[in-house]
């Protein structure tokens, strides 16, 4: 856990982190405006990136500039695997709890099948058919 989050804590100032990322300052501040990348900000309003932002703002130069994605094209992209982020967390959440169910229901089950097969020492029904099978 402690990685992932070394990964999303702000470090790079925007000269850096283009260089980082291989692009232009301004092309940073466009990709902001786009909501494509969102650096955090200092109290002095400056930009901060973590290692997270150059990540993916390597993937969406590759994107634009090998794959020949436009800027659209990116953001859907970049939607579609935060989504699919998303439904994996979800999925993984899913699949423990039922596990989680699946032993819960084992355990009622065993303690029911004891319930019923351990005879009440009170129960005087019992009492006489055990001692009517003895005789």
């Amino acid at each position: 856990m402690s990685e992932e989050r070394d990964r999303q804590r702000p470090v790079y100032m925007i000269g850096v982190a283009a260089d980082l990322a291989g692009v232009h300052p301004q092309t940073l501040r466009i990709y902001e405006r786009k909501r494509l990348v969102q650096p955090q900000r200092t109290r002095g309003n400056t930009r901060l990136y973590s290692e997270a932002d150059i990540e993916r703002l390597r993937l969406i130069q590759d994107l634009t500039q090998n794959e020949g994605i436009n800027l659209a094209g990116v953001i859907r992209i970049l939607e579609l695997e935060d989504e699919r982020n998303s439904l994996v967390t979800e999925l993984k959440y899913l699949r423990e709890e039922l596990e989680r169910l699946k032993r819960e229901s084992e355990k009622q089950e065993l303690v029911a099948t004891r319930r019923q097969t351990i005879v009440p020492l009170r129960d005087d029904a019992a009492i006489r058919w055990a001692h009517s099978e003895k005789r």
